[in-house]
């Protein structure tokens, strides 16, 4: 018998049946063939596990394991790389002149700075990030590491984004943050562009192994940014085929499921988490009208959820950090417990069904769990 993972917590949940008929415009599909154009790029795997689609009752189960991407241990390099490749040929098409070396600024909690970093030595550029006082000195010496020059704010990680737009205003200087705030959207939607690889990749492999189409996709989500991307591929194919999408957050910094539950942007005050990564009270006003309208279901989960789901995957081979695992823990919570009969039926959801779980860092990308009190959408997060 499989083991029961149900738990006697009831999960904050929220439902929109209607999510699955809206439709969208599809990303520009170039960013997959520059990343495969990439030095050492290869498709991240798709593992299938048989034993997580016993205890939920389903068909299939995979895992997207993106604990190595571009030899970074989060997917946060797809959004980076494309985001800067299109700065630098936007500065080349400007003029004589124009494509002179530049600085690429951004702030970060780790693995958005490590990722602008590696691709602006990629490229023969500059880095310049900024990092608040809660960023772990390991985050901080790997982005060292890359090459770029590192300052470190006495302040909150709000204060890092407001010193490095300050910085990022200098002629020689672009500002490259992967979210967005009014006035600020265009490079935010590159990076947004960049992360659609991953679901292309999804396509491919489950293509191979003749699973069909997904059932439901659950992606973790801090400012939202994934899951714009994952929201926008898959109501954009007008295939008929149109999974469940679930959205997974700590139950400490539910933004997007508050946000849900009122119709509108709220922001909430975050507590501590070990999914440090998606300890984000604001979701990002680029991301929001296409959750809102596009996601099925978002539920919270807790840390000792989420560090339970990254034992039971690396047991099972999948290296997955808090952050990653929250997609395991989301849908456990989602398709057991009291009420899940409901929730299955809500998702469109049968024993046949597939799903597809986005583990989108590796244990070691993010090593700190500082704890915030209100985020704004001004955040590196997933």
């Amino acid at each position: 018998m499989p083991e029961d993972f149900s738990s006697s917590r009831t999960p904050s949940w929220f439902v929109r049946p209607a999510a699955r008929s809206w439709t969208c415009a599809p990303a520009p599909a170039d960013a997959r063939d520059f990343h495969a154009s990439l030095p050492g790029h290869t498709p991240t795997p798709l593992a299938e596990l048989p034993s997580l689609a016993a205890e939920l009752g389903v068909g299939r189960v995979f895992v997207k394991d993106e604990s190595s991407r571009l030899g970074l241990p989060a997917f946060k390099a797809l959004g980076a790389s494309w985001a800067v490749r299109r700065v630098l040929d936007g500065r080349t098409a400007d003029g004589p002149g124009a494509a002179a070396p530049v600085t690429l600024v951004t702030a970060t909690d780790g693995n958005h700075g490590r990722a602008v970093a590696r691709m602006s030595r990629l490229f023969g550029q500059r880095a310049h990030v900024f990092v608040g006082h809660g960023v772990h000195p390991e985050a901080v010496a790997a982005i060292e590491d890359e090459g770029a020059e590192v300052t470190r704010v006495p302040g909150p990680y709000d204060e890092a984004v407001r010193r490095a737009a300050e910085a990022a205003a200098a002629p020689d200087a672009v500002l490259v943050q992967d979210t967005a705030w009014p006035g600020y959207e265009r490079i935010p939607a590159w990076i947004v562009e960049g992360y659609a690889t991953l679901c292309s990749e999804i396509d491919d492999r489950l293509a191979l192994a003749r699973a069909g189409a997904p059932g439901l996709v659950a992606v973790p989500v801090g400012v939202g940014s994934l899951a714009q991307a994952v929201v926008t591929h898959y109501r954009s194919r007008g295939d008929g085929r149109a999974p469940a999408l679930l959205a997974v957050e700590p139950e400490n910094a539910a933004g997007l499921a508050a946000s849900l539950a009122a119709g509108r942007p709220v922001t909430v005050a975050t507590g501590g988490t070990t999914m440090a990564g998606l300890n984000c009270g604001t979701v990002s006003h680029l991301a929001w009208p296409v959750l809102r309208d596009g996601l099925d279901a978002a539920v919270t989960v807790t840390d000792a959820e989420s560090a339970r789901a990254a034992a039971d995957l690396a047991s099972l081979g999948v290296s997955s950090g808090p952050c990653g695992a929250a997609s395991l823990a989301g849908v456990r919570a989602a398709l057991t417990g009291a009420g899940a009969d409901g929730r299955r039926a809500a998702l469109g959801l049968g024993p046949a069904s597939v799903l597809v779980l986005l583990s989108t860092e590796g244990p070691a990308a993010n090593p700190h769990t500082t704890s915030r009190a209100t985020l704004s959408s001004r955040d590196d997060r997933s």
